[in-house]
């Protein structure tokens, strides 16, 4: 019998630009003592955990949490690219759901380096390689550049080709994030920003500034999640629930255009997986915390998740129904582009501000009346996590 999963603690550490950070096993021990603070049980109650990460070595999930206390129960290491955070809280989940445990650990961390994000394996198969022979198919003429840049910039390019839609929505949409972050004390940058600060920053891809790329950091974040069971025995008040939750990985359609590539069929899919399973649509959802690695996948997610119409974004955008007053907060934390993205701990970073969020303790940032969350998390190679939580 399936059982609802409940998120009863989380915790996240400030992400820091790397250099600036401590290792990773001190910001991990760090995140999952809060969560534990938050939920108010023993170390002892977790049963298994799921520790994600994608630049370090075999079993640090293990290391990280031995300073924690080494209990002896399972810890399962998990590497899912920019969406191991999510894939963590996914198999926490349906171990829960599943009747199998009562109480489990997800947690994320990494250190990251300055710069675009590289491959540390260039002796085999890259696993993005297939997108961007994909790519170069399909634009034989794009500037070479890295490739995560490359990917994300074509599919910018594509949809104002496609759409007719003003370069100057990409802009929009880091000058609301970052109106966001100002009131997020865990962000890294917390100043504002004007369209034309962002528009006239500089170039790194055809229609992409500086501004419009998520920065490199260090981080980690945790959740406990629980069967309905054990958050009543134990007299939790405040647990938010898993609504539903989907994974979708690439099919064949994603090598249909620079769009599909950089995960716009799996997040539609996902989407609506979840809608479907949760009886919930978009229209009820509140607030979202969603993958903006760079402004153009947000624009093209805020369609993928039906938030609007196809080709409807300019439209959302200038509405301000991205933000506070309009249809929908997206990334009332500033989301990765003010936070910054530590690969392994973002997922759980923004599970930990959608949860924040549901409790109504979000501070200055609080979305008034938010009863339904909803959480996208995107992995190129690919992997995306699509999470409805619903206030307890």
């Amino acid at each position: 019998m399936s059982r609802n999963a409940k998120v009863i603690g989380v915790n996240m550490v400030k992400f820091r630009k790397p250099g600036t950070h401590e290792p990773y096993e001190v910001m991990a021990s760090k995140a999952i003592k809060g969560a534990l603070e938050d939920a108010g049980i023993d170390y002892k109650e977790i049963q298994q955990a799921y520790a994600s990460y994608v630049y370090g070595d075999s079993t640090s999930g293990q290391t990280a949490l031995y300073r924690v206390g080494m209990s002896g129960i399972p810890v399962i290491n998990v590497n899912n690219n920019c969406s191991s955070g999510s894939t963590a809280l996914f198999l926490a989940r349906q171990a829960v759901e599943s009747g199998a445990l009562d109480c489990v650990l997800a947690f994320g961390f990494e250190e990251m380096k300055p710069g675009a994000l590289s491959s540390n394996w260039n002796d085999r198969t890259s696993p993005l390689g297939w997108a961007q022979d994909r790519l170069n198919e399909l634009k034989p003429d794009l500037p070479e550049g890295p490739r995560a840049i490359t990917m994300f910039g074509a599919a910018g390019k594509e949809y104002l080709d496609k759409y007719g839609a003003n370069a100057d929505i990409f802009a929009k949409v880091a000058v609301k994030s970052r109106s966001h972050a100002i009131h997020n004390p865990y962000s890294l940058f917390d100043n504002p920003l004007t369209v034309e600060e962002v528009m006239n920053a500089p170039i790194i891809f055809p229609n992409l500034t500086r501004f419009m790329a998520c920065p490199p950091t260090c981080g980690a974040a945790a959740a406990i999640v629980c069967s309905e069971e054990f958050a009543r025995e134990h007299g939790i008040k405040d647990a938010v629930e898993i609504v539903a939750q989907s994974m979708t990985t690439d099919t064949v359609e994603s090598y249909d255009s620079p769009i599909n590539l950089v995960g716009a069929d799996m997040t539609w899919r996902a989407a609506q997986q979840v809608y479907e399973k949760a009886g919930i649509g978009p229209e009820d959802v509140n607030v979202l915390e969603l993958h903006d690695c760079f402004t153009p996948n947000e624009v093209i997610t805020y369609e993928g998740l039906g938030l609007c119409g196809f080709g409807e974004a300019e439209k959302f955008i200038n509405d301000q129904d991205n933000t506070y007053g309009g249809k929908y907060v997206v990334n009332p934390s500033g989301g990765l582009m003010s936070k910054g993205h530590p690969l392994g701990a973002t997922g759980l970073a923004q599970c930990t501000e959608l949860v924040w969020q549901l409790r109504g303790q979000a501070g200055k940032r609080q979305v008034e009346g938010a009863k339904i969350a909803l959480q996208h998390n995107l992995g190129l190679g690919g992997a995306c996590v699509v999470t409805m939580y619903r206030k307890g």
